[in-house]
């Protein structure tokens, strides 16, 4: 089973009947004529191209802001964009993809469509990309003044990649482990990880052609306490496989942890693995960006404490110096949210974002121990799973997966071992309760049970799994650390 996938360069010609299979999934898929989609995106103004805008606000040191959102009406999801662009004032924007289309089921999105262009409001979570095909979504990208991107969270995305990226979308998120793992409960990697080399190798063709486009894997894969080696592992891997198909635009991603110090340290960490693993590998002509996402877990239903965290999040992203930062609404823990709240979001954080533009985070004792337990850790487990593979990147991950050499907590996943716990020491930043099978040196694993016997001393318990439920819960309660009371 394995053997059966390689992270080696797909052969373009090769994929011609696939490419014919995949399209045929749905109507649209005929709309797809690459020649005629290099033109359009070289049409393409270069203020419109996600990839160029990601490089210039690298260069100029700044941290650029985009909102996540979408709904199933096009024209309603254009107002959309336009008013977070307009009023909110968006640096970059999503078109966030709906659950349905997300596990390929198009005539149930198809439905969902119709059923919400009759009722005037959106009954999806999101935009039907598939069913509103390339002209459509062409309509969509000429429509706004700034790049857009395809956020969406599927397995199996080749058709969506077809579709969105002949319209002209220049930027798409996801990969074969971070839109698996923490997604799915019983897709096999050897497949998602095949089909997401489908897609990077799309992109590779768009990049022979002269066109830039950016990819993304998702940093906080379940956004749940999860440590910076486990999400860096990942972001570091789906950035090898991708880049071995002929991407050239990367924006690796980790999700906010809570404790300052340890949030700027994973975000100095991760371009600097990157590139070092990268290298390795002989894959030097990429582009690496970084994007921080604000707290992807329980927020307070107040919006007062809710913006707390938003400009918590802000100030994170800017001291580390975050290439973007996704906003977070005040409506977090409220549901979805108005296209008002999401507004706000990006204007709370934009505030943020310009008033620690030009400060540094301190460089201190603390903050260098605290990059290299992360660079420690995350050459451990990415040593070990190129080992695991002999050398090949895409056999090491299914055999580390099935290993527990990666081990993503609180996964759905039933190729995730589950055996790591999460829990935050008496600073706040997440460390290992139960690491399981990640193949942490001795002194590493000292180091995690120093730091949790300390909170457990500081707060007269035994460190357990009740910890670990109480920083679950803890910041929408509005803390950090979840303290007894």
């Amino acid at each position: 089973m394995v053997a059966q996938i390689t992270h080696g360069k797909l052969d373009w010609y090769d994929l011609k009947q696939e490419r014919e299979e995949v399209l045929a999934g749905w109507v649209t898929g005929q709309e797809v004529d690459l020649e005629d989609a290099v033109r359009f995106h070289l049409a393409l103004p270069s203020h419109l191209n996600f990839g160029v805008r990601m490089a210039q606000a690298k260069e100029e040191g700044k941290t650029l802001a985009q909102p996540r959102a979408g709904v199933a009406d096009l024209t309603s999801h254009i107002g959309l964009l336009k008013f977070l662009q307009d009023e909110g004032g968006a640096d970059l924007l999503p078109t966030t993809i709906d659950s349905y289309t997300r596990q390929n089921r198009y005539e149930e999105a198809e439905r969902g469509l119709e059923e919400s262009v009759r009722e005037g409001r959106s009954l999806l979570n999101g935009f039907p990309a598939v069913n509103h095909g390339v002209a459509n979504c062409r309509r969509l990208v000429e429509s706004l003044s700034v790049p857009v991107q395809v956020r969406h969270g599927t397995p199996d995305a080749r058709l969506l990649a077809e579709i969105t990226l002949a319209a002209g979308f220049t930027a798409y998120e996801g990969g074969g482990i971070s839109y698996n793992i923490p997604y799915a409960k019983r897709v096999p990697l050897e497949k998602s990880i095949r089909d997401w080399q489908y897609v990077d190798r799309l992109t590779g063709f768009y990049e022979e052609q002269g066109v830039t486009i950016n990819r993304e894997p998702f940093g906080p894969l379940t956004g749940t306490l999860v440590a910076p080696s486990v999400s860096h592992s990942v972001a570091i891997i789906e950035a090898i496989l991708a880049a071995k198909q002929g991407v050239k635009s990367l924006t690796l991603g980790y999700g906010q942890c809570g404790n300052l110090m340890q949030d700027v340290a994973a975000l100095q960490t991760l371009t600097i693995l990157a590139e070092e693993y990268l290298e390795a590998e002989g894959l030097t002509d990429v582009e690496i960006t970084t994007v921080f996402h604000q707290w992807m877990g329980g927020f307070p239903n107040d919006e007062a404490r809710a913006f707390g965290v938003i400009s918590l999040g802000g100030a994170a992203a800017a001291l580390g110096k975050a290439t973007k930062v996704i906003v977070k609404t005040p409506h977090e823990a409220l549901g979805v949210p108005t296209k008002e709240a999401n507004a706000q979001g990006i204007r709370a954080t934009k505030q943020v974002l310009s008033m620690l533009q030009d400060q540094m985070y301190p460089e201190n004792d603390k903050l260098a121990f605290e990059r290299e337990i992360i660079i420690q850790e995350t050459r451990e487990i990415l040593n070990k799973t190129r080992e695991l593979g002999e050398g090949d990147w895409a056999v090491g991950t299914v055999r580390s997966f099935a290993a527990g050499v990666i081990d993503i907590p609180f996964a759905p996943s039933s190729f995730n071992a589950g055996r790591t716990m999460p829990a935050r020491d008496n600073d706040g930043a997440i460390r290992f309760l139960s690491w399981g099978n990640l193949p942490f040196s001795k002194d590493i694993q000292d180091f995690h049970r120093s730091k949790l016997a300390e909170r457990g001393k500081a707060e007269q318990r035994t460190p357990s799994f009740q910890m670990v439920i109480d920083d679950v819960y803890a910041i929408g309660q509005g803390k950090l650390i979840g303290r007894p009371r």
